[in-house]
This record gives C-alpha cells, structure tokens and sequence, in this order.
C-alpha cells in the first residue's frame, strides 16, 4: 500500500510540476514588456544582459551588494541544493555519471550546510524589519518545508541508514512503469512526503522565482530607451496618432 501510495503521488506531483511550470514560464514569455524598467546603472548592450544576468544568478550580485550576511546564507543554501540535486541524480539514471560520482562525497556533506542556511534564511524573516513586515505565512512554511527536507535526509543518510538501492528501484520503476517496493522507514517516507510536496507547491508559490528570474524586466532588458522605440501592444502604432492642442489655443 505504502508503494502504491508514493507511486502515485509522484506521478501526480510530476505531471503538477511540470506542467504548472510550463504554464507559468508561458505567461511569463507572452507578457508584454513595452516600458523600459530596466534598474541602472545597466548594460547598453545584450551580451551585457546576458553577463549581467549570469552574475545575477550564479553568484546573486545585488544581494551581494545590499546584504552581506544574508548573501552568504543565501549561497550556501542555494549551491548546497545543487550540490545535492546533483548528487540525487543516481538514483534516476544507470549508469551513474563520472560528474555525479564525483559529486557523491561534496554533496553528501552539503545537506548540513543546506539545514544551515535554511535557517539563516528564517532567522533573516523574523529579525529584519523591512523582510518580516512582506513575509507571509507561507513564506516561513516554505522554508520549514526545505529544512525538513534536509534533516530528513540527513537522517536517513548518517543516523538511521536506508536501502538506497531499494530507493534507486523504486524511483527507477516509476520511469519504467514497473513499480518496486519502497522502503517503509520512516524517515525515507517523511523525506520523499516532503519532496512531493515541494513539487507540488512550486508552480503556485514565491518557488517560481528560479525560472521567472529570467523574465525580470528589471535585469533582462537593454538600457537603451532613448534608441530604441517599444511600441504598446494596446495602443495604435505613433503614425496614426493624432494630438490635439490645448483647449483655446491656436494651431500653427
């Protein structure tokens, strides 16, 4: 009962997630951005953008610039969960890639400092004024939901140890359809629960801002306003607009 459940939970939290995605990234690409809003000092060319756009989400540059300290938390939560994205891909593919061994000790290791900065990034919601007087519930829901992640799987990986080839089964069998025993330990069902869920809530929540970074009109657009004219969709193109002078006065 415990496989069938889990089973079909994925499939569920998959097809939610992929799906609720696409349709968010969709809405995204079909929104029109007439308005240069672009925040200066910018780049005057694309390939700026695009440089301006990978320090932005490789290395998080304005929060570098506003916050110190919550910058290091802030990256530390977010290579950790790289790091362990990485490392989790053994268990959906065979053979197992070079990179992803490779990554097997670091990533290991990384649920500590992803715990650590979960909670760096909730101590940050109660104690900074201007971030505390924005966060609602779900916001600190959502970060609880990623420590119990973390300590779940730390859990299951230094105290508490699972079958992690039953695990790399049962993922396997989802792909294939076959479907095979999942281990019923506790902490492996709390991790993988909290994981559904994290799919599940990712397309409906503050999550979205991974992919919807790269929809900002505040970092992807060129600042060339005085160059470039951006007609709006809503309005007639400017040949066919007429201004009328003020009342009273006379027309030249």
């Amino acid at each position: 009962m415990i496989t069938t459940l889990y089973a079909l939970l994925y499939y569920a939290a998959t097809i939610i997630f992929v799906v609720g995605i696409a349709y968010r990234v969709w809405g995204y690409w079909k929104t029109p951005q007439p308005a240069n809003i672009v925040t200066t000092p910018a780049p005057v060319t694309r390939t700026g953008v695009v440089w301006r756009m990978f320090k932005e989400v490789a290395f998080f540059e304005s929060l570098w610039k506003s916050n110190k300290w919550i910058w290091i938390f802030a990256m530390m939560f977010h290579l950790s969960l790289w790091l362990i994205i990485v490392r989790h891909l053994r268990y959906f593919i065979d053979p197992v890639w070079t990179v992803v061994v490779l990554a097997q000790p670091f990533g290991k290791y990384a649920g500590f400092f992803f715990v650590l900065g979960g909670l760096g990034l909730l101590f940050r919601r109660f104690v900074v004024a201007r971030v505390r007087y924005i966060s609602a519930p779900s916001d600190y829901l959502m970060i609880l939901m990623f420590i119990g992640i973390g300590l779940s799987g730390l859990l299951m990986t230094f105290v508490n140890k699972t079958d992690i080839v039953a695990v790399k089964a049962f993922f396997r069998g989802l792909m294939t359809f076959n479907w095979q025993p999942l281990p019923a330990d506790l902490p492996v069902l709390v991790h993988l629960g909290l994981v559904a869920v994290f799919l599940i809530v990712f397309p409906f929540s503050k999550l979205l801002h991974a992919p919807g970074v790269f929809f900002s009109p505040t970092r992807n657009m060129v600042d060339n306003p005085r160059e470039k004219y951006r007609p709006v969709p809503w309005l007639p193109p400017v040949s066919e607009v007429t201004f009328d002078p003020p009342h009273g006065s006379k027309q030249s």
